[in-house]
């Protein structure tokens, strides 16, 4: 994990493998701040949808027990709302480094799309998590 210390707090970077853990281990609410288009066709399954655009810091779920981590495509956007998050009083959060671009790169399971039919189907993995 990096941390960059800003006026209003710790901002958390975490690797997959760091997610994927803590996943795993029920440690984490895991929020997807991508397009509603982008999390249907592909996303991590057990994460929640808080697209960017409509983001808003008081309607997130209580982090009680859990902490937040974000991710995006590619973590540009999930480190915006982190940092927004941040002014806006809440601590601690995180996001994902690379985003769900890492994830597929790193060969973590998710849900996609079988073009086909057009229905969700399991992509498996090629890493333990």
């Amino acid at each position: 994990m990096l941390t960059e210390d800003t006026p209003e707090g710790a901002l958390e970077t975490w690797t997959v493998d760091e997610v994927a853990r803590a996943l795993e281990a029920g440690e984490i609410a895991l929020i997807d701040v991508r397009t509603p288009q982008e999390y249907m066709f592909e996303h991590i399954e057990g994460s929640l949808l808080m697209p960017m655009a409509f983001f808003r810091a008081d309607r997130l779920p209580s982090q009680q027990g859990k902490r937040l981590v974000f991710h995006c495509g590619s973590g540009m956007r999930s480190e915006k709302v982190v940092r927004a998050c941040l002014r806006a009083g809440i601590a601690p959060v995180a996001h994902m480094a690379g985003g769900f671009g890492a994830w597929k790169e790193a060969g973590r399971p998710y849900t996609g799309t079988d073009m086909a039919t057009g229905a969700p189907v399991h992509v498996a993995t090629r890493a333990a998590v």
